[in-house]
């Protein structure tokens, strides 16, 4: 299904941080077959990374600029997946790095926001974040410890980024991911609020308990058919289990001590 002529925006983000439901919030929208293919599409702060993943690894350019054309060029055509809409998911860790390209391609724009619409045009800006920031450290830790980020409903998986390994308890590195998160967050908020932006805020809770109906809602804002959203069926399965549990319990006795 297309999208409608008459949406709102041309284009969103979701802003956000690992283990907060991007994944299966862009699994969600693409699946409707109107709100474009969202995907991490600048995720690592280096460029040679971003032509590998847009698939233009074996191109050479005649300038800088010629590449930068090419590599926002191929994100917004992957990323629109010919809905007219573009979505691309955005995690703090790449922020600055982003913007900096962009700066670089659109240099006569004064501000981020404008270099992002020149771009990709009328942007809705959706702040996705988890209010919990224990379980969401938790996750993070155990899937890089254990390799295994996404499975299916059926539990076939999605995403392996490294061999399977048994998770061992670590209260240090979920403190420092609790305090990143944490900071993602803050640092998010601080931006809408230097650049006057009124971000669509969905919760992991929400999305979790109710992932049509966070699907809908995002639709109606960018101005689609809420209907696209009805027969989705669920792309991704939870991985939080007994383990998760134990560590959400034991570190917070732990700071409670």
């Amino acid at each position: 299904m297309k999208a409608q002529t008459e949406a709102a925006y041309k284009a969103y983000v979701i802003c956000t941080s690992p283990r907060s439901g991007s994944t299966l919030l862009c699994k969600l929208l693409a699946a409707t077959g109107q709100a474009g293919n969202p995907k991490s599409y600048f995720h690592e702060p280096d460029i040679d990374a971003w032509q590998t993943y847009l698939g233009l690894e074996t191109q050479r350019f005649a300038t800088e600029g010629d590449r930068l054309q090419a590599l926002f060029s191929t994100a917004l055509e992957k990323g629109s997946a010919g809905t007219g809409i573009f979505g691309l998911r955005l995690q703090r860790r790449s922020f600055d790095y982003f913007f900096r390209q962009l700066a670089k391609l659109r240099p006569g724009e004064r501000s981020r926001i404008t270099q992002i619409e020149a771009v990709f045009g009328k942007t809705l800006f959706i702040h996705l974040a988890r209010s919990d920031k224990i379980a969401q450290a938790v996750s993070f830790v155990k899937a890089s410890q254990t390799g295994l980020w996404h499975k299916a409903p059926d539990g076939r998986e999605l995403e392996r980024l490294a061999p399977p390994k048994a998770p061992q308890y670590d209260a240090d590195r979920i403190k420092e991911h609790v305090d990143l998160f944490t900071g993602n967050d803050r640092a998010w908020n601080e931006w809408f609020e230097a650049e006057k932006i009124a971000p669509l805020r969905i919760s992991y809770d929400t999305l979790s308990n109710d992932p049509v109906s966070v699907t809908a809602l995002i639709l109606k804002h960018l101005g689609l058919d809420t209907a696209a959203a009805a027969d989705i069926d669920l792309p991704v399965a939870r991985l939080s289990d007994r383990i998760n549990s134990e560590w959400i319990e034991r570190f917070q006795n732990e700071k409670a001590g």
